[in-house]
């Protein structure tokens, strides 16, 4: 790769032996504009480092990547596993550079904590590429009929947290929790309607926003900000100079070593986990509502689908144009905005691959006797959504149709979780994992991760995993995905929103997917009266809310689905 060539010739220019490239940018974002990651490596994930030294380059990624990374950038990069970066043995005695402002001290004291560190002033990356950074997107503001709680009501949240623990200030490096607290949206990522910027807020309400001034043109002409809360990035060791104040809060998730250089000098800095993090993750009546309006406009253009894929169409399809389709259901909705994640289109063994993308340069087609595996979602006006469908085209063998039917038992698990009982995300993965882990398999993914109201559609702090003990609260959104994964052969998952919701004594999770899943790969023999009752249930409430909007044939097929 060229590009690789050019950064290796600025090695001696900076008197390093190796540089390193994470996959976030300076606002550690998991979809970014700039990634620096997938230009130097060509790897799409949304994790990762690459280490390029000046004979060799390595690539470490977790096992969710493993198989797409050597696809993807095993040509010019070793693949190794993510946990071997730890103080990794290769590096020793090496100095290596980095960009200060997209680097936390938590991540070099977790990965490189043993090695020479050599801060560069520049990033060598951006020295040598083109990176669209979208200068003239507008920031713009949310209306509370569609949030449920004005920025008022959210900023004396906070504010309370900081009288409450004795601190003069927070610093919120995280875009997408700004744009929780002050009902803000923008343009900046290509998933995501995030708007690039930091914030400084005090214990009496003060705030200074730290963005580039020309995206707030809007929010300044309808007096959303004001002109003197504004901050200019350049301007920022000054302001930090002028405030007054012992201490201030920042998470050591998205602090830079950048920043905390500079506010060392003048605070104690209190490293505490952002508490909008957890405020945002417990949505409130009205984005519940509104998530369950997204859903349903979500489930018709899936549904749809579906039943073109399986009923309809009858030419020989690649992945992509099937993902292309998708999208054009998607897009007959008004309130549709873009894809809330890039499509993964798997057919075949490429299902196997957990983050597969088919380009246009890099697909097959869809073959009849193939399992077809599609994760896809959207962003509305008012709503995130998240959903994955395995589909068949023929008769599929008994082993297939069983672990099929196994995951299927994993994901009614979950769904019908007795939040009573079983409160944090590890006790609920187990659930998921039991009736595939008895007949030896599993998969190498969480069960379900957080969903953000308009905003990432990866977020936390909750999520089903082996490791996650948060507790499970009234309003929290998160993905249902158990899935297997045959290597080089074909993958399976089946992936709905759900939200917790308290129903008098009751606490449960409930559906916001609705689309139908596949019968043709059940062996209703595997079930129990319990889940097929379950089964029932579910379609019967897809064929309530989404057929309204079917026509006669795709009304028909789909109450087959009711049995």
């Amino acid at each position: 790769m060229k590009i690789l060539k050019e950064l290796k010739k600025k090695f001696d220019e900076y008197k390093i032996d190796g540089y390193v490239i994470p996959k976030n940018d300076e606002f550690f974002s998991e979809y970014s504009n700039k990634d620096r990651l997938k230009i130097i490596s060509n790897f799409s994930g949304s994790a990762g480092y690459a280490v390029v030294l000046k004979k060799k380059n390595y690539l470490f990624v977790d096992g969710r990547y493993t198989l797409q990374a050597k696809i993807e950038s095993g040509e010019n990069f070793k693949i190794i596993d993510y946990n071997k970066l730890i103080n990794c043995k290769i590096f020793k005695n090496l100095k290596l550079g980095i960009d200060a402002r997209i680097f936390t001290k938590k991540q070099i004291k977790n990965f490189f904590s043993k090695n020479k560190i050599k801060i560069i002033k520049r990033n060598l990356v951006d020295e040598i590429s083109n990176i669209n950074e979208n200068k003239n997107h507008l920031f713009y503001s949310l209306d509370t009929k569609i949030v449920g709680e004005s920025h008022n009501k959210k900023i004396n949240k906070i504010t309370n947290f900081l009288k409450k623990n004795k601190l003069d200030y927070i610093f919120i490096t995280a875009p997408e929790n700004i744009a929780w607290l002050l009902n803000i949206r923008g343009h900046d990522n290509p998933n995501s309607p995030i708007p690039n910027c930091n914030l400084i807020l005090s214990k009496n309400k003060k705030k200074f926003l730290i963005a580039n001034k020309k995206k707030l043109k809007k929010l300044i002409n309808e007096k959303k900000i004001n002109k003197r809360e504004i901050i200019d990035i350049k301007n920022v060791e000054k302001l930090f100079g002028n405030l007054k104040g012992k201490n201030i809060s920042v998470d050591d998730k998205t602090f830079s070593i950048y920043y905390e250089k500079i506010l060392k000098k003048k605070f104690r800095l209190i490293k505490k986990e952002d508490p909008i993090y957890l405020l945002k993750s417990i949505k409130n009546k009205t984005e519940i509502n509104n998530m369950i309006k997204a859903h349903i406009l979500d489930g018709v253009a899936l549904t749809k689908f579906i039943y073109w894929i399986k009923e309809i169409n009858k030419k020989k399809i690649s992945e992509v144009e099937a993902q292309n389709k998708l999208e054009t259901f998607r897009k007959k909705n008004k309130d549709y905005l873009f894809p809330s994640f890039e499509t993964i289109a798997g057919s075949g063994k490429n299902g196997a691959i957990v983050h597969y993308r088919a380009k246009k340069g890099n697909t097959k087609n869809i073959e009849k006797d193939e399992i077809f595996l599609c994760d896809s979602g959207g962003q509305y006006k008012y709503g995130t959504t998240d959903v994955t469908r395995t589909i068949c085209f023929s008769n599929q063998k008994s082993y297939i149709k069983k672990i099929f039917t196994n995951v299927l038992k994993g994901h009614i698990a979950v769904a019908n979780t007795d939040l009573n009982k079983k409160k944090i995300g590890k006790e609920i993965d187990i659930s998921a994992r039991k009736f595939l882990k008895k007949d030896g398999l599993d998969y190498n993914h969480g069960t379900g991760h957080g969903v953000g109201f308009f905003l990432n559609v990866h977020e936390g702090p909750h999520a089903i995993s082996k490791f996650n003990t948060i507790k499970i609260t009234d309003g929290m959104i998160v993905s249902n995905e158990p899935g297997y994964y045959k290597n080089n052969k074909f993958g399976i998952r089946i992936e709905n929103l759900i939200y917790a919701k308290k129903d008098n004594k009751k606490f449960i999770f409930k559906n916001l997917t609705l689309a139908p899943i596949d019968k043709d790969l059940i062996n209703y023999n595997f079930l129990t009266n319990k889940e097929k009752k379950y089964l029932f249930n579910y379609h019967l409430e897809v064929y309530s809310k989404i057929s309204p909007y079917l026509n006669r044939k795709e009304k028909k097929w789909l109450i087959n689905f009711i049995q």
